[in-house]
């Protein structure tokens, strides 16, 4: 087994879109946790639509869309100014707590992000967290114009890194992207975020059903496609183990542990 490069999703995987939930609860106290979860939702189904469309536009304008479309549905009426500061948090997403660990960890091993983000707010957004240092090439789905989980989305990765599907470990915490990857040859692994287990007793334990809780329901469960990731892990952090899984399959037989 041979690892040539990992390939991360950015968004929700080693970016933390929750954290946009910052400027929104700052603008509309009382609807930011609202307006966070149907932004998200709405973003990911506007890349699918347009996808299936033909209708290309970039990440950037697809999440001002949705933006627009949220606040519309809502009944929130927000300025421009207001508008271009919740955008703005594109630029700045928090990384995920795990995600520097975990990159310094895999040092020595090809790093890569492909995301659906074009390739300006991706630049911008890499470049604000610190994880330029940290990766070899930032690959957007613009070269593809159209966004995953379609495979000419995928492809882009052999074509710029020159790395086979099967040698590399496509890493996302979204299960649909996780689910195509497999489909379309990688090895996965999937960070598991929320366990069913902890989902169920976040449920069982609300009074209601509130918007995060169904964010985590619709997208951060995994998908019934029987499209299993090669590997479930908890963190980031735990990827480092799939080296070392490698390095013990490589060794002879005698020197394995």
């Amino acid at each position: 087994m041979t690892i040539d490069a990992f390939v991360f999703d950015a968004y929700g995987t080693l970016f933390d879109v929750q954290s946009v939930s910052q400027i929104t609860n700052q603008e509309f106290p009382e609807h930011g946790e609202l307006i966070t979860q149907v932004w998200r939702l709405k973003q990911l189904e506007y890349t699918w639509l347009r996808s299936m469309m033909g209708s290309y536009r970039s990440f950037w304008e697809i999440t001002e869309e949705s933006l627009n479309y949220t606040l519309n549905a809502i009944g929130v009426t927000a300025e421009k100014a207001v508008r271009d500061r919740i955008m703005d948090k594109y630029l700045h997403l928090d990384p995920h707590v795990d995600c520097l660990t975990a990159l310094d960890a895999l040092e020595g091993v090809p790093l890569a992000i492909l995301s659906n983000g074009n390739q300006e707010i991706l630049d911008a957004l890499v470049s604000n967290s610190g994880l330029d240092a940290k990766l070899q090439s930032v690959i957007s789905i613009d070269k593809a114009g159209i966004f995953k989980p379609h495979k000419d989305a995928y492809e882009l990765v052999e074509a710029v890194l020159k790395v086979k599907p099967e040698n590399t470990i496509f890493v996302s915490s979204n299960a649909f992207d996780a689910c195509a990857a497999k489909n379309f040859g990688f090895r996965v692994a999937w960070i598991e975020r929320v366990t069913p287990e902890a989902l169920a007793e976040e449920i069982s334990s609300a009074a209601v059903v509130g918007p995060t809780t169904m964010f985590k329901l619709l997208r951060m469960q995994m998908e019934s496609f029987g499209m299993e990731p090669d590997y479930r892990l908890k963190s980031l952090n735990d990827l480092a183990g799939l080296i070392d899984r490698a390095d013990k399959a490589a060794a002879p037989a005698s020197l394995r542990a």
